[in-house]
This record gives structure tokens, sequence and C-alpha cells, in this order.
């Protein structure tokens, strides 16, 4: 196969090619045979993800109609039927049809890193506004990491979305200034002091619509909506200054829009879009 990750595997082959590799990386066992439709859709899709996983996890194929001693030494009952092999034990079984998602998934918690699979907890959890499950995440995982700098800029973060300015200025405290991603907790932080001097953002709207020249008011509002997470609302009227006038306030209207784009993560839509907008503006 021209995928080293992908091979065929029989009995004598087993405790070299499924058993030792799996030291190295996860194996994924797979019995099929091409004459049982959902066995060859199954060996598809898993086929697709090593190839996008890029050899985070290798692919064993028994065909049983070729040969069926593997699948009964492994008491293998139907198929298709997934074994997983890790650190050279057998970790994880599946029987029958699954789904690309349900495969992905499998994927997924065998190749994630103990920070990649609490990110992905944690992720959930703030998708919801679970901010007191994202905290028990973060407690266990600092507790198992007490040095990792990274759960606490996560924790800091928390904390101020939860709306703990005091707890997450603390913490923020306790991060080296060089910390990667530090600035998203530390900018959060200096919005959300900043919007506390401003009064309501209903005021601030409502000073808006009534003059749109204002400047003042048109930054009050994007600070205040920043406040309360509503990024895109917030970036529009950042670009409204931006546009109206750079030398507002040292070129405020950009500053901001940075300002917020770092609280929406990389991987934002909403703050590439923007991101785009503003570039083609001052370009």
């Amino acid at each position: 196969m021209d995928n080293p990750s992908i091979f065929e595997v029989e009995l004598p082959s087993f405790q070299a090619d499924v058993v030792e590799r799996s030291r190295q990386i996860p194996v994924v066992l797979l019995f099929w045979t091409e004459q049982v439709a959902p066995a060859a859709e199954t060996k598809a899709a898993l086929e697709r993800l090593a190839r996008q996983y890029q050899g985070k996890f290798a692919l064993a194929l028994s065909d049983i109609a070729k040969d069926q001693t593997l699948a009964q030494q492994l008491r293998v009952q139907g198929i298709p039927s997934i074994r997983v092999v890790k650190d050279g034990q057998l970790a994880e079984q599946m029987e029958g049809p699954q789904g690309e998602n349900v495969l992905r998934q499998l994927i997924d918690r065998l190749t994630q890193s103990p920070a990649e699979a609490i990110r992905v907890q944690l992720n959930q959890h703030l998708e919801m506004e679970d901010y007191n499950g994202a905290l028990a995440i973060l407690k266990e995982a600092i507790a198992a990491e007490p040095n990792n700098t990274g759960f606490k800029v996560e924790w800091a973060d928390v904390l101020l979305l939860k709306g703990d300015v005091d707890g997450g200025r603390t913490v923020l405290g306790t991060i080296p200034e060089d910390t990667e991603e530090r600035e998203r907790p530390a900018t959060r932080l200096e919005i959300l002091e900043e919007a506390a001097g401003m009064g309501s953002l209903r005021d601030a709207l409502a000073e808006t619509e009534a003059n749109g020249e204002d400047l003042d008011a048109r930054y009050r509002t994007a600070v205040l909506l920043t406040s309360e997470r509503r990024y895109e609302e917030a970036l529009e009227e950042a670009m409204v200054i931006l546009r109206r006038d750079r030398t507002y306030r040292e070129d405020v209207g950009r500053l901001t829009m940075i300002r917020i784009m770092t609280l929406m993560g990389k991987g934002s839509d909403v703050a590439k879009r923007y991101r785009r907008r503003m570039f083609n503006f001052l370009h």
C-alpha cells in the first residue's frame, strides 16, 4: 500500500506489526471483507482518516475472506469489527458498522495529548457557558500539572468570563508576561475594567443612535459590547471609528479591533472577516 500507516496483517506478523508498533503509536485493527458492504465502508472511512491524521495512528487490515486465523484468535464474532491496540495492550473495541464521526471521535481519543483532550472538554463547557464546569476541569488539570502555564492562562480567562474580575486578575498576576496566549485574558481584564467606568450599554447605544458622528459614544459602545462578548457588533462599531477618523485617540478604532479579535481566538471566522476588512481599508 502507498501509505505506510495502512497495512495488511496476518497472525504470523501480528506481534511485530501490531503489538510492537502500538508501543509507538495506536494501532486500529479492522476485520473486514469486500463482500460485506458495511465492512467495506468502514474500511474506506478508516483509510480516509489514516491519511488525514498523517501517521498519528496505524491502520491494520485483516480480510477474513483471505484468512480467518487472526479473527478466530481474537474471537471476532462478526464484521466489521475493530480492535484498538495501544502500548502493547488491547485498549478498546467496536462491533458492527460505525459512522465516520464515531470513528473520528475514536481516533481523537487515541491521538490527542492530555492537554489537547482537556482543551476539547474545556471548549465544550465554554460553548454552553458552563463556567463552573470549565473551572472544575482546569482545577484537575492544574493539580496534575501545576507548572503548566497554559492551564493557568485558561483559568484566568474563565474566571473573567464568569465575571470574577478579582480572581482573574490574581491568577493573571502569577503568569509570566511572555507566556503564550496570556494576552487573551490580559486583554479581557483591560476591557472589563474599562467598561466598569463607562455606564450602561443601553445608554451608549442610545447616544450612538442619536448621533452617529459621536465617536466617543461609538467607542464606549464598542467596549461595552465587547465586555458582554457581543464581538461582531463591537467590531462593527470599531470599524466605523477607523473609517471616520484614524487620528481619533491615536488610532483607537484599529487598536480596538485588534483587542477584540484577540479575545475571539485564532479560529474565529468573524475575526478573519473583519481582519480582511481592516487590511483592505488600511491598504
